[in-house]
């Protein structure tokens, strides 16, 4: 049986945590796998993005997927309103998501916060849409970051439930795909627990050198250890978390025993930790300035996808219609 994973959702640039909590691991998997990437231009309209850069926005991410490794001859890259199939089912499952439920996610009460004149029925609702966005192609497993396990949970939760209420075994219920490890989220720069756009605290893929070593000698930190085997604070402790995916192992234990007999010296371990995502992320880029004037390239891939994506939705959708009752006279 193929396995299908449903792909990172995101708009405008790709950062590390996008690609190191999923992307990176899907690179290394399409050939085992059948996988769909998607362009969440939908989900970014909970914000009112604006219109003049939505496409532009679009347009960034799909470079990026390119140049990250995701080859569209091996999987299915598209944008997600090029499947209109995804909204219909956002409707259907709608009308078995209850408000309680939905209100009480992690997610939508932090952007309640944040954002309190703009708390939208699409904000309150994105989980479902997420859920669509995974069930249209009947999903066995999703990669998703640590801050997404409840809204995957949700989606089983979904999934379950429309299966009891129609007496049937149609939906699979979805598991997290992370290689067997440990789902993981990569922190921000200003001592955040999660790197993130809206935060600011982002290293992008697209970033020169130049502009990663500036980020990277912001990153916050405190005074320093003084004493051996000290507990790191939170900042420290995120450095390290992004110095553990970027360096070889014997950087980070020489860091480690620095910290732990209290003689670490912050200057240094920022710039090891500048010059180590610079390699991560430098052919990245250099692919990226190759694709950014391919137009007739980016728009066939895109064409391609939507074709092969709505190929998959389309039969979901008739076969919930008909579980459903909803039939043609």
């Amino acid at each position: 049986m193929s396995i299908v994973l449903s792909g990172i959702r995101s708009t405008g640039n790709l950062h590390l945590g996008n690609y190191f909590g999923a992307l990176r691991n899907f690179v290394k998997t399409q050939d085992e796998h059948t996988c769909y990437f998607f362009i969440a231009d939908f989900h970014s309209l909970t914000t009112h993005p604006n219109p003049k850069l939505l496409h532009d926005n679009v347009k960034n991410v799909l470079i990026e997927y390119l140049a990250a490794g995701i080859d569209p001859q091996k999987s299915t890259i598209y944008v997600q309103s090029d499947v209109p199939e995804v909204c219909e089912l956002y409707l259907l499952l709608n009308m078995h998501a209850y408000l309680g439920e939905l209100s009480k996610t992690v997610s939508f009460k932090e952007k309640a916060r944040k954002q309190p004149q703009n708390v939208n029925a699409g904000l309150l609702t994105y989980p479902t849409l997420m859920a669509a966005d995974i069930l249209i192609h009947n999903s066995d497993y999703v990669p998703v970051g640590k801050d997404q396990e409840q809204h995957l949970e949700l989606t089983r939760k979904y999934a379950r439930r429309f299966n009891n209420l129609y007496g049937v075994e149609y939906f699979n219920e979805p598991d997290a795909f992370n290689f067997g490890m440990e789902l993981i989220k990569i922190p921000g720069l200003d001592g955040s627990g999660k790197m993130g756009k809206s935060e600011g605290n982002c290293i992008y893929l697209y970033d020169d050198s130049k502009t990663i070593e500036k980020k990277v000698k912001k990153a916050l930190t405190d005074a320093g250890p003084t004493e051996a085997n000290q507990p790191k604070p939170e900042c420290i402790e995120n450095l390290f978390t992004i110095l553990r995916v970027v360096s070889l192992p014997e950087v980070v234990e020489y860091f480690e025993n620095k910290w732990n007999i209290a003689e670490i010296r912050y200057g240094d371990l920022k710039k090891q930790l500048a010059e180590d995502i610079i390699k991560v992320t430098s052919p990245i880029r250099e692919r990226i300035l190759d694709l950014q004037n391919d137009e007739s390239y980016l728009r066939n891939v895109a064409r391609e996808g939507a074709e092969k994506a709505r190929e998959s939705a389309r039969k979901t959708i008739r076969e919930v219609r008909e579980i459903m009752g909803i039939k043609p006279f």
